[in-house]
């Protein structure tokens, strides 16, 4: 043979080569772009096709019930197939190919006696090939491709380069899979965790049946409808935070984040930034970009607690947000658009505060759209009893063993004045069943663990009381003071340095029932 002889097939060989690498390559990167296996896999054929002359082609995977494949893919094949198409293992070349999990090469399809050829699939003239696809240690599908018939001298080389390319594949199905899965494992979760949060916050979590109370469902069913901003207002420890998480779970932005912020616990600098977000190296420690709370609320709710607590400067900043639904980061330029519903909760009276020029006057209107009042403990004590065993139920979860109250621990908790209302009740009751022994929350147990039997003072019959002593609540000076007014609205005012819409705001809100005299 001369030295010149075989050089044509060399150099085929050659070119055969560089096509099957450039093929690969370019399968790779297919394959990285994308889980979505229909549309990967026929770029996955059309790239052989183009590269190796691969004309027709199709990928076949498992069925989710296990015993059957379908066509995923499908290429060089233009008459109409029928999508109902499957293959049991054994059944056809592709059933074939699965079910002996390793390559099966044929030089003349129509000479292999598993050929169905009604199905039109391939053409019984030429070459098939079929490799395996495998995830492990599983067989997931069948990757079938036929060359031209001049091919047939190289099938082995054929069967080699189809089984990498199947591998390639068997790697993007195992993880398209579990993407798959936990995707579906996410939602589940998502799902579990929603039914979870609207049980804990919806209406039948919120203990009340007072006139006062389903007053105030009355309103969070009503306004948990809208946008409207709300402003929840209330004693410390009546459940300010509670009622807002009601209005959110219960109002069409469920599914959106609810994001809180207490307005008192940061500096005015910090605060900014907390609600805001700032840019990086917008101040010494910003490293890095950082979204404030109102990107993170972005379609959901905003829980602003203790509002009345911000400083009259950053009021004029948090207008804007809640006029114009626009921000900018701490240190950046681009205005940003947020939709966001805000939930604002305090227990100061914003009306002196607007008078002393303390809060803005028209950031108490914004605010204040939809006002929610919360009564005192004190004021509903018929509600005392059924709290209370909520709340040993709460604490029996929380400390994993049983725990009950006895009917004469239930009736002091009703007595005394509450500063602390719900808060307060349930330390006191955390407390009792700490230092119960057998589970059993009695008197003797609340009285030690903080609450004092203690009577209100009588009114209008044992002297006058005096309107600065510490002890007294805002109800009580209001009532002391009309008393000592003898139910003169204006005396009473001046002697509380208010005017006569202030006590009038007062005489309403504290449900205070005037004497007619």
């Amino acid at each position: 043979m001369s030295a010149a002889g075989p050089m044509p097939a060399a150099e085929e060989r050659v070119a055969w080569l560089e096509a099957t690498l450039e093929a690969l390559y370019r399968v790779s990167r297919v394959l990285s772009r994308s889980l979505e296996l229909r549309e990967t896999l026929s770029e996955v054929l059309r790239v052989l096709d183009e590269e190796c002359g691969f004309n027709r082609a199709l990928v076949t995977l498992n069925e989710p019930d296990g015993e059957s494949m379908a066509i995923s893919a499908l290429h060089g094949v233009d008459a109409p197939i029928d999508p109902d198409i499957r293959w049991r293992s054994g059944e056809g070349v592709i059933g074939s190919t699965q079910q002996r999990s390793r390559p099966l090469v044929v030089a003349r399809l129509a000479d292999d006696p598993n050929f169905l050829s009604r199905r039109g699939l391939f053409d019984g003239e030429a070459p098939f090939i079929g490799a395996p696809i495998r995830a492990g240690h599983e067989t997931v599908g069948v990757l079938a491709l036929q060359p031209s018939p001049t091919s047939r001298e190289h099938l082995d080389d054929y069967a080699h380069f189809a089984e990498m390319v199947a591998n390639l594949v068997g790697q993007t199905v195992r993880l398209s899979c579990q993407v798959r899965q936990e995707r579906r494992d996410i939602a589940e979760e998502r799902d579990n965790l929603r039914r979870t949060v609207r049980n804990r916050f919806g209406f039948d979590n919120i203990v009340g049946h007072t006139q006062r109370m389903r007053q105030v469902f009355e309103q969070i069913r009503q306004v948990a409808k809208w946008n409207t901003t709300v402003l929840v207002r209330g004693e410390t420890g009546t459940g300010k935070e509670l009622i807002a998480q009601a209005i959110h779970y219960n109002s069409p932005r469920a599914a959106g984040p609810f994001v809180k912020l207490n307005c008192a616990a940061l500096p005015e600098n910090l605060l900014e930034s907390e609600l805001f977000g700032h840019e990086k190296g917008a101040f010494t420690g910003a490293l890095t970009q950082r979204k404030g709370r109102f990107e993170m609320a972005d379609g959901g709710t905003l829980f602003l607690d203790e509002i009345g607590e911000i400083s009259a400067s950053f009021q004029a900043k948090l207008l804007r947000v809640l006029q114009e639904g626009e921000l900018e980061r701490v240190g950046g330029a681009r205005t940003l658009r947020v939709d966001v519903r805000v939930i604002a909760a305090t227990n100061r009276d914003l009306e002196l505060e607007v008078e002393a020029g303390k809060f803005r006057e028209d950031l108490y209107y914004r605010l204040n759209v939809m006002p929610i009042m919360l009564p005192p403990l004190r004021e509903r004590v018929e509600d005392i009893p059924e709290i209370a065993r909520f709340l040993v139920e709460k604490v029996s979860g929380q400390q994993g063993r049983p725990l009950s109250i006895t009917d004469s621990a239930l009736r002091i908790p009703a007595a005394p004045r509450r500063p602390g209302n719900v808060r307060e009740l349930e330390n006191c009751i955390e407390r009792a069943a700490v230092m119960s022994e057998d589970g059993t929350i009695d008197r003797d147990l609340i009285l030690i663990s903080g609450i004092e039997e203690r009577v209100t003072p009588l009114r209008g019959g044992g002297g006058t009381v005096d309107l600065d002593d510490p002890g007294l609540d805002e109800r009580e000076r209001v009532i002391a003071a009309l008393e000592q007014a003898g139910w003169v609205q204006a005396k009473a005012a001046r002697l509380l340095g208010m005017t006569p819409r202030q006590i009038a705001y007062r005489i309403q809100t504290l449900n205070i029932k005037v004497r007619q005299i």
